[in-house]
This record gives C-alpha cells, sequence and structure tokens, in this order.
C-alpha cells in the first residue's frame, strides 16, 4: 500500500483534494468511486499525516461522528449504512477519508472495532476499545452515546486547562513588557539627571540603575533566554521519559495552578474508568486504558502500581490508597463502589463533583491572578518612582534649606 495525493470531482462538480492509501492506481480510482468521487489527477505522496491541508480532526469531528453513529444504530440501521450515510455527509477530507477506510475493512469482513483501530491516529486504545466492549454487549448505541457525552466534557477540560494555563501567560507578558519598556527608554533618561546632582544614591535607586544598565547592554540575552529555555524543555522532554516524568510531578506541585490541573486529571480518569467498567471492560483493563488517558506520566506510573496491586490479590480501594496519589474522596468512593457493586456510578459522581469544582477554582484562580499581577506592577512603578524622585526630592529640600 502506497500514499496518493489525489484532485477529484463529487457529484455536485466541487473539486475535492486528499490524500488516501491505495495499492496502485486502479486501486485508487476504485476506492475514489466508493467514496462517490472522480479521479482528475493524483501522485504519491508522503507518510501519512494525521492533519490535511493543515487541518486536523478535531474532538469536534469526533463528537459528530459518535453522535451520527449513535442515533443511527439507535434506530436499527446496521454500521456499515451509518458509515455509508455519514461519509457522504462529511466535509472534513481527512474524516471522510478515515470512514470511508473504515467502510472497506469492514466489507472485507472486519468488526467496527477492528476498523478503528487501523487508525490509531484518530480513535485511541480506549476509544476502540469501548466499541469492542459495545459489540459484545449489543449496547453500541449507547456506548456512542456515552463516548460523545464523554469527549464533550473532555474538549470542555481541554479548554479550562487552556484558559487556566495561557490566562497568567499572557498577563505576565504584558506585565514584563512595560517593565522592559520602562526601564529601557524611561528610566536611563531620568537616570542620567540624577546622576549629575552629584550626591549619594541610596542603594535602591543604585540597583535600579544596574538593572536599566543591564537590560540596555544585553537586551537581547534576556530575550533570548525564555526562547532557549522553551526549546531546551521541549526538546528535553521529547527525548527523555525522566523529564516528562518530573515535569508532569512538578506540574502537580505548582502554587495556585498544580491543585486545579490535579483535579482535572483525576476527573478525566474517574468519568472515562465508569463509561469503561460501565461498558463491561474488566478492572485491570480500565486501569491499563486509563494510563494513556490521564495524560500525566506521574498519575500514570500511580495507575500502573494500582494495576500491579490488584493483580497480586489487592483489594481495588487498598490498591488506590496504597499509591498515595489519588485524594480521600475518591478513596471513599471507591470503597461505597467495591461495597455496593456500583462503582461506575460511584466514580460518575466523583467525577461531577471534580468538573463542579474544577469551574470553581478555575474562577477564583483567574480572579486571583489578576490582582496579583496588578500589585507586581504596581510594585515596579513604585520602585522606580521612589528610585528616581527620592533623590530628586532631596536635592530640592537641600536647596530650600
Amino acid at each position: 500500500m502506497g500514499l496518493y495525493s489525489y484532485t477529484s470531482m463529487n457529484p455536485a462538480g466541487k473539486l475535492v483534494r486528499g490524500v488516501i492509501d491505495a495499492a496502485n492506481q486502479p486501486d485508487l480510482e476504485m476506492r475514489l468511486r466508493r467514496m462517490e468521487l472522480d479521479l482528475i489527477d493524483s501522485k504519491p505522496a508522503g507518510q501519512r499525516n494525521f492533519s490535511f491541508g493543515g487541518r486536523k480532526i478535531t474532538r469536534k469531528d469526533l463528537i459528530n461522528f459518535c453522535f451520527h453513529m449513535e442515533q443511527l444504530t439507535a434506530a436499527g440501521v446496521s454500521v456499515i449504512e451509518g458509515l455509508n450515510d455519514l461519509r457522504d455527509s462529511l466535509d472534513q477530507p481527512r474524516m471522510r477519508e478515515v470512514v470511508a477506510d473504515m467502510i472497506e475493512d469492514i466489507e472485507g469482513g472486519s468488526q467496527l472495532s477492528e476498523a478503528m483501530q487501523r487508525h490509531p491516529e484518530v480513535f485511541d486504545l480506549a476509544f476502540s476499545s469501548l466499541i469492542t466492549a459495545g459489540e459484545q454487549s449489543g449496547r453500541l448505541s449507547d456506548v456512542f452515546k456515552s463516548l460523545s457525552e464523554s469527549i464533550k466534557w473532555q474538549d470542555e477540560l481541554a479548554s479550562k486547562t487552556k484558559m487556566i494555563m495561557m490566562y497568567p501567560i499572557v498577563v505576565g507578558s504584558v506585565v514584563m513588557g512595560v517593565t522592559f519598556f520602562l526601564m529601557i527608554y524611561l528610566v536611563p533618561q531620568l537616570t542620567g539627571f540624577i546622576k549629575n546632582m552629584g550626591q549619594t544614591l541610596p542603594i535602591h535607586t543604585r540597583a535600579l540603575i544596574v538593572v536599566s544598565d543591564f537590560l540596555i547592554g544585553y537586551w537581547y540575552l534576556v530575550l533570548a533566554f525564555p526562547v532557549l529555555v522553551f526549546v531546551g524543555a521541549k526538546v528535553a522532554l521529547k527525548n527523555s521519559a525522566r523529564a516528562r516524568f518530573l515535569a508532569d510531578e512538578y506540574k502537580l506541585r505548582l502554587w495556585i495552578i498544580g491543585p486545579v490541573m490535579h483535579k482535572i486529571i483525576l476527573a478525566r480518569f474517574v468519568t472515562f474508568f465508569a463509561l469503561m467498567y460501565g461498558s463491561g471492560i474488566t478492572i485491570l483493563d480500565c486501569i491499563r486504558l486509563s494510563e494513556g488517558i490521564v495524560d500525566n506520566q506521574y498519575v500514570a506510573l500511580g495507575l500502573r502500581q494500582v494495576r500491579q496491586l490488584i493483580s497480586e490479590g489487592q483489594g481495588v480501594t487498598a490498591a488506590f490508597q496504597l499509591t498515595g496519589i489519588f485524594p480521600p474522596l475518591v478513596i471513599r468512593m471507591l470503597k461505597v463502589g467495591e461495597a455496593t457493586g456500583a462503582l461506575d456510578n460511584a466514580l460518575r459522581n466523583v467525577g461531577y463533583f471534580y468538573n463542579r469544582d474544577v469551574e470553581d477554582q478555575i474562577e477564583r484562580v483567574q480572579a486571583l491572578i489578576s490582582p496579583v499581577m496588578t500589585v507586581v506592577l504596581g510594585m515596579m512603578l513604585l520602585w522606580i518612582m521612589a528610585s528616581v524622585l527620592g533623590p530628586i526630592y532631596d536635592t530640592i529640600s537641600k536647596i530650600k534649606t
């Protein structure tokens, strides 16, 4: 199989461009014909990329996919017919190609979950495992409905996480920009006058002059330093598992932001764990699949320890408690769920609680960051004004006497 970049035309006469796997030119034409496209031109392409034309498959695309399949399977439409209908209604070229490949795999005798597993860049292991559980239990429409709701919730969590990370970065950048401007442009004009007074300068004024001179002389180093740190951190995180582990552990210990990040991770974990367990996946498999869902190496290590303890005969609640990562609320609800046999419902309650708590904490953090940044900027301005105006005031006072 090779990768071909093609230009085709749909029944409405609109040009459609994309990238698709095919054995040869006739196979490419056959695959496009199944997608109701007429081939115009094609050429071999590079390796498959998750994004196409600058646009990748997003959570919104997956939500639409799950909603469409949930509606059709609940109405009694077969999977293959549902996928055919979905393919014809899709505007996203990459998703249309994936669905077309899945149709071809299913027509070749594969199950829906097996067809999804051939596209791990779109459907992760947890997604395809849930579909497998739905196929085995005959509750495929319920699984699609739960997946749609969970991905929506995950998208909201991702948005909240981005919000809590970006807000202080933006405000901090503004504060640093203002300080940089004052130190390089305004302070030198005032300190020149102060130096000519001939009096002994106070320590805070001398410190201001030193900082200003350093920024003027080495401004390129100051600007390059955060860029170099960022690039170095990206390289280290990409190439070192130890660096990723330490970074993920540090994220959970950050002042103010760390506890919120921890609750977001726990909310994601308990929600997907409950969904998988309620779909008939075993506890050990739920924990194994959750290691990738939490998106944090430190928490994933804790889950591996939990899985190891349970496989050695330890109880579920005791195993989670021994890791020391999961707070008392999660342990308590696990104990209740284990005792009543309704573990999925107990974890859904935890997820609901954490989701509400995260929303409240994000609002509090945002409300706190703004005055903190204002105070920092005010202190910087106070330092500059006191360092500049103090000596001037002293000189004027001596002249009067």
